[in-house]
């Protein structure tokens, strides 16, 4: 029999809680859900308001995964939604606004990922992103040192710069900003991700082609265009362990030496959170923190 139960006066039915996801770690679908209900009072601001594409493992990360946009059906007539226009017309995608739809959500056994815009300001990014993906034999060691050279360059733009793990190999870095037009934004991260090449052409490639990529990071811009989005932090991913997109301190990017330095799983987010005091990245949401991209050039 399905269980059910009510989270915020919301009935829902769970199934399958025994079932092993993670299957290197033992690690089950009771587990996933424990996860994203003990994380949510730092991991629903950053879904709030912001249509989830859902990447979804049902039989874990060896088994069959699908991207999700639009609402499923059977979706229950409470969960909230919002019509997102895309280049193939307009469809509805979920909001997981409380801990009901995050639960909802959650039973599908998801990655969660969100556009850099608000549902109400479509297309129209309040924070920029750089995804740092490093091509073997390079790691996210060879991203640290991308990340900081990036860092000082968005600072001296004026920018307020905070780090993830991607959760998989990389690194993110993400800046609040002044709503601006997602194509702006991906121009100005694109002229970054140029200039970062020709400082250090050894390290860093702007260009997406796999045969520039070895032993190179790849500094991704595109994320910053309407229609792309981004994984989710505190969102747990799709590789062998439950391996989460934890936010990170410029001083565990500076000492990093070793990857395994930069991996976090599950059962370490309680314990950053609580040593860090909460959310680090809750700088994002500061609107006082915000800034305009600098006009002209990337400078």
């Amino acid at each position: 029999m399905t269980p059910i139960t009510e989270v915020e006066g919301r009935r829902l039915s769970l199934s399958n809680l025994d079932k092993v996801i993670y299957p290197a770690s033992g690690f089950t679908k009771g587990e996933v859900l424990h996860y994203y209900a003990a994380t949510a009072e730092v991991l629903l601001p950053h879904l709030r308001d912001r249509p989830v594409s859902f990447l979804r493992y049902p039989d874990g990360p060896e088994g069959q995964s699908f991207f999700a946009k639009n609402v499923p059906p059977g979706a229950p007539d409470w969960l909230p939604t919002a019509e997102v226009t895309r280049s193939d017309g307009a469809t509805r995608q979920v909001l997981v606004q409380d801990l009901a739809s995050l639960m909802w959500a959650a039973n599908t056994v998801t990655e969660f990922h969100t556009p850099q815009w608000r549902a109400e300001a479509p297309a129209r990014a309040d924070r920029l992103v750089l995804d740092l993906d490093p091509g073997p034999p390079a790691t996210v060691v060879e991203c640290c040192r991308a990340a900081l050279w990036l860092r000082d360059r968005l600072r001296a733009d004026g920018f307020h710069v905070y780090a993830k793990t991607s959760g998989s190999k990389g690194l993110h870095l993400l800046a609040p900003l002044e709503p601006t037009p997602s194509e702006r934004v991906t121009a100005y991260a694109k002229a970054l991700a140029v200039e970062a090449e020709q400082e250090f052409p050894e390290l860093v490639v702007h260009r997406m082609t796999r045969s520039l990529r070895p032993g190179k990071v790849f500094v991704d811009f595109s994320q910053n265009a309407a229609a792309k989005t981004t994984a989710t932090p505190y969102t747990l991913r799709a590789r062998s362990e439950p391996t989460v997109s934890a936010p990170v301190t410029w001083k565990e990017i500076e000492a990093c030496e070793e990857p395994g330095q930069l991996v976090f799983t599950a059962g370490d987010i309680a314990p950053r959170v609580a040593e860090h005091g909460g959310d680090l990245l809750a700088p994002l949401f500061d609107r006082g923190l915000a800034r305009a991209l600098p006009t002209g050039s990337a400078r």
